[in-house]
C-alpha cells in the first residue's frame, strides 16, 4: 500500500497518448478493461486502508447525540481525500508496465 501512497500519477485530469495507452494490446478496449480492474483493486485497498485507519478513532456510545470532533480522524480522511484517483493511478501502473495481465483467450491457442 505504501506504494499507492507515494504515486506520482497526476491529482487532476490529464490527456494521455492514445498510441501510447493501447501500444501493448492493440487494442485500447483491452486497455482500458485491464486498467479500469486494477483501478478496483487499488480502490478496495484504499478503502480498506482507510476503514482499519477510522476504526482506530471509533467511538461507541449509547447516545446518538454526541458527537466527537477528533482532529486526528479528520487529518487521516484529508490524507486519503488528498490521494490521487485509483483510476488515475492505475493508469500510471499501466504505462509504466507495473500491471501484470494476461490474456487467457490468447493464452490457450
Amino acid at each position: 500500500m505504501n506504494d499507492l501512497k507515494n504515486s506520482k500519477a497526476p491529482v487532476s485530469t490529464v490527456t494521455i497518448n492514445r498510441n501510447e495507452f493501447d501500444q501493448k494490446t492493440d487494442n485500447i478496449y483491452e486497455a482500458i478493461s485491464i486498467a479500469s480492474k486494477r483501478a478496483i483493486q487499488i480502490n478496495s485497498e484504499i478503502k480498506k486502508e482507510l476503514l482499519e485507519k477510522l476504526e482506530e478513532f471509533a467511538t461507541y456510545s449509547d447516545s446518538l447525540e454526541e458527537v466527537f470532533e477528533n482532529k486526528e480522524q479528520i487529518e487521516v480522511s484529508k490524507f486519503y481525500e488528498k490521494l490521487p484517483k485509483p483510476h488515475a493511478m492505475a493508469i500510471m501502473e499501466w504505462l509504466e508496465d507495473r500491471i501484470y495481465y494476461r490474456n487467457t483467450e490468447k493464452d490457450g491457442e
